[in-house]
């Protein structure tokens, strides 16, 4: 059997060899919203953002601060859409425990990817990445498998998983499910990941084409999902070099049924403000019927 560490890391092969440029030259103005929709009774989907860094702040000197400077930082975003699967508790529950799991297995790590622009470090760096993101997700599957098997209420319950490490120029993804992460660069909307549905797998086997796989009956039924039935879990993992303008997207199927790519890339390209695209974004499937719960977290990268 595969080893899911080095089938995540042929994801980020790419990685390797391309130099990184400090954190400090990249601002990132990010949000994210979240909306229950017109027709659900609760909102099972959850996101986060967070800001992770490490710094040193001057606090007292003789030295001109031309030589030693206030403050040098190193940071990152973590940013997480999370759609939760169940029924009416189980799949909120399923939704905001893979959200503090995963913070918890974070805070328990001794180590954080915080600088990557260090060639001789590089390589070794994003293979230890990978190999923590791997066990963070596999400590949600199980939480998330024993909480199921605990309580008949949740019996069942799993949740999609899509989210990103941001740190400097470089972008990981890491996806299980139909969440999606898209990168408009220059205008052109790329979607980062692989929806894994029984429609996209029809499509991917050539059973029908790509074109049908949003209308198919079984474009919601998923292959893969975080609590799942099965002890193992596949992890996709996905490698971005950001450049200056480009606007990274996470969501919830919630705006994907509701909304054509063209369209999420206009509504992107009509708010520069990241607050104002994640409004314009949710409006836009609320508009269309808001079916589903509907996420969105959008970043707009700047390099100085």
């Amino acid at each position: 059997m595969p080893d899911p560490v080095q089938e995540g890391l042929r994801g980020l092969e790419a990685a390797f060899e391309v130099p990184g440029i400090p954190a400090s030259r990249v601002r990132i103005d990010v949000a994210g919203l979240s909306d229950r929709g017109h027709v659900r009774e609760t909102n099972e989907d959850a996101y986060l953002v967070y800001r992770a860094g490490r710094y040193i702040e001057r606090v007292a000197s003789n030295v001109p601060e031309t030589m030693l400077p206030t403050r040098l930082e190193n940071s990152g975003h973590l940013m997480i859409v999370a759609d939760g699967l169940g029924g009416r508790e189980a799949g909120d529950v399923a939704s905001r425990a893979a959200l503090m799991t995963m913070l918890q297995q974070i805070l328990r790590s001794s180590h954080w990817a915080l600088k990557l622009d260090d060639p001789k470090t590089r390589e070794q760096e994003i293979r230890d990445l990978a190999k923590r993101v791997h066990g963070y997700l596999a400590a949600i599957h199980a939480t998330l498998r024993q909480q199921g098997a605990s309580d008949p209420r949740l019996q069942g319950m799993s949740t999609t998983f899509t989210g990103a490490w941001s740190l400097g120029v470089d972008l990981f993804t890491m996806h299980i499910g139909d969440s999606k992460a898209y990168l408009l660069h220059r205008g052109a909307i790329h979607r980062i990941t692989h929806d894994h549905t029984v429609a996209q797998e029809f499509a991917d086997r050539g059973l029908i084409a790509q074109e049908e796989v949003p209308t198919h009956g079984m474009h919601h039924v998923l292959t893969r999902a975080v609590g799942g039935p099965t002890d193992r879990l596949d992890l996709d993992m996905h490698y971005e070099r950001i450049t200056h303008g480009d606007r990274l997207l996470l969501c919830s199927d919630g705006l994907t049924g509701m909304a054509s790519e063209s369209e999420i890339a206009d509504v992107l390209g009509a708010h520069p403000a990241s607050q104002d695209a994640c409004r314009a974004l949710v409006d836009l499937a609320l508009e269309r019927g808001g079916r589903d719960n509907v996420t969105v977290v959008v970043a707009s990268y700047t390099i100085r």
